[in-house]
């Protein structure tokens, strides 16, 4: 990899002019920034499959710098991953300053030149964003202007190249626009009657360079389109306690390594309808998607240079057990998705609420396939070049991708205990999510937390969890063990013992320390090999076992 000095220089000599220019002119100048490294001293365990190390320690190292003043921020990013965490991708692999921007700001007007992130919508065709545990970061580098000054409406327009860990391709471009209206603030009739009314509309282009990409086992080279364009509009309606969503997203033929190379035209509906009042809370969701995998180039797999981000409508489990087997949305294959979600607080000194109140909390998600009839191959038996299959808008596919029903209970039985329960039934399809062949999956995954404050200074957690399947590697028991001791230290020890196929321990114990601003961590233990899941979005990290230390400074 090749680091260029130029960029480093041009923004601290950009930066260093910002703060002279602010501080002459007597405006204010306000210093905000953030410093993150993990740190893993690997040990091999060939009982876990760590496989083997070159490099005694390993580090994601990342450090924040942005200066803000009434009319001009400006901001730079130094990330260290030149000895990288296990899992991720081999270019991810480099450091230097990748994220560097200037922003200027007047009367409702920005514009930004530089590294950016933004997002249309719910992101179904747009949506830049970092996630380092997943090892994201799929900002465009060009420029935005962004309006907000008007009247109820709310415009910006944007255009770059987008970054792929540490290069940013001059074979592909991405652009966009996006405006939404807020119709209340035209009608003081519906801001009487607490209503507000959004309704927008986004267009994205990406363009991209043609290439050889050869239909197997044949001379046939494939015409690819340069331009790919995606739409999206949306309404959403809140009155009161209710609010109602809805979205359409359309995207031309973009033939790509996530689908095969077919030309088959992406669309994705939803619709979403909540209430919530004090002490209760309803959530209905619908989505079917199918060929949504947008990314600026094409032939690219993995985790990078997605351009959208389809979002995942299953439940985000915070419990190990409960997390051990997530759900990645199938944005290339297509799904149908459903969630609902009830939640109600039973008032104190009523029969379920008793002295100190009852929450309880009901969550189902569940996705399926489209039903789908794939088309003649054009060549052999390759769908390379054809439009790959048809499928019926409203008709549901007959093969489960996954489900999850749980209930959660939140109760204070004492002024210093306090209980969460929860039950968790699982169906998992691995061939699908994992492309694994262990079928499905069937889980039962039961829960219990309990903390106990002794004084204001000193918290004792405790976890139990258990996770029943007869597939995969069978049962799994967790437990987990966490005392607080405000303000500066907490002492946690864990184990993730698997009873059914390996019986092998994951064991953990740490002890975190804070002070002011900032926070360290150190622990030495196992990690299991899995999935580690955000939005939908999926990173596999290998077994490890050794010393971690993280630190973490705001400022």
């Amino acid at each position: 990899m090749k680091i260029s000095l130029k960029p480093m220089v041009l923004c601290g000599a950009g930066l260093l002019a910002f703060v002279a220019n602010a501080q002459e002119s007597g405006r204010k100048v306000v210093l905000h920034g953030s410093v993150q490294s993990d740190v893993l001293i690997p040990e091999e365990d060939e009982k876990i499959g760590t496989g083997t190390y070159s490099d005694w320690g390993l580090t994601n190292t990342y450090a924040d710098l942005n200066l803000m003043s009434k009319y001009v921020d400006a901001g730079a990013r130094l990330e260290f991953t030149e000895f990288p965490l296990p899992g991720f991708e081999p270019d991810f692999k480099g450091w230097g300053v990748p994220h560097i921007y200037v922003k200027g700001k007047l009367k409702g007007v920005d514009i930004t030149a530089g590294d950016f992130y933004d997002q249309f919508g719910s992101g179904f065709v747009f949506r830049t964003y970092e996630e380092r545990s997943l090892g994201i970061d799929n900002s465009l580098r060009g420029a935005r202007v962004n309006v907000t000054g008007l009247k109820g409406v709310s415009f910006k327009v944007l255009g770059g190249l987008q970054r792929r860990y540490w290069d940013w391709s001059k074979d592909s471009w991405v652009g966009g626009a996006d405006l939404e209206l807020n119709l209340e603030q035209y009608s003081a009739r519906m801001r009487d009657k607490n209503i507000t009314w959004m309704v927008g509309g986004s267009y994205v282009l990406k363009h991209e360079k043609d290439e050889d990409i050869v239909v197997p086992g044949t001379n046939y080279r494939l015409n690819l389109p340069e331009m790919v364009s995606a739409f999206d509009v949306r309404s959403r309606f809140q009155k009161g306690d209710y609010s109602l969503l809805a979205e359409y997203a359309w995207k031309s033929q973009d033939p790509s390594f996530d689908n095969g190379y077919i030309y088959h035209r992406g669309n994705a509906l939803m619709l979403s309808g909540s209430y919530s009042r004090r002490g209760m809370s309803a959530l209905l969701q619908v989505k079917r998607s199918e060929d949504m995998a947008y990314r600026s180039q094409r032939s690219m797999n993995g985790n990078s240079v997605f351009i959208n981000n389809m979002p995942a409508f299953a439940y985000q489990h915070t419990y190990a057990l409960a997390a051990l087997y997530p759900y990645a949305t199938q944005a290339a294959g297509g799904e149908w998705a459903f969630q609902g979600e009830v939640g109600y607080n039973f008032a104190r000194r009523t029969p379920l609420g008793g002295k100190y109140g009852t929450k309880l909390k009901v969550n189902f998600s569940h996705v399926r396939s489209l039903d789908k009839e794939d088309v003649d191959a054009a060549v052999g038996t390759s769908l390379y070049g054809t439009k790959g299959y048809k499928s019926k808008f409203f008709k549901v596919g007959g093969e489960t991708y996954y489900q999850d029903i749980n209930v959660q209970m939140e109760k204070k039985l004492t002024k210093a205990f306090k209980l969460n329960l929860m039950y968790m039934n699982q169906r998992f399809n691995d061939a699908v999510i994992r492309q694994e062949d262990n079928g499905m999956i069937k889980s039962h995954i039961a829960v219990a937390e309990g903390k106990y404050q002794f004084n204001n200074k000193l918290t004792l957690r405790a976890e139990a969890q258990y996770l029943a399947t007869k597939q995969d590697e069978g049962d799994w028991t967790y437990g987990l063990l966490e005392l607080s001791v405000l303000p500066y230290f907490m002492f946690t020890v864990s184990d993730m013992w698997n009873n059914g196929e390996s019986n092998v321990h994951y064991y953990m114990g740490s002890v975190t320390f804070n002070y002011k601003a900032h926070r360290l961590m150190a622990g030495y233990g196992r990690t299991r090999a899995g999935y580690n899941c955000s939005g939908g979005v999926c990173r596999y990290v290998p077994a490890t076992r050794g010393f971690q230390m993280s630190y973490n400074f705001n400022f």
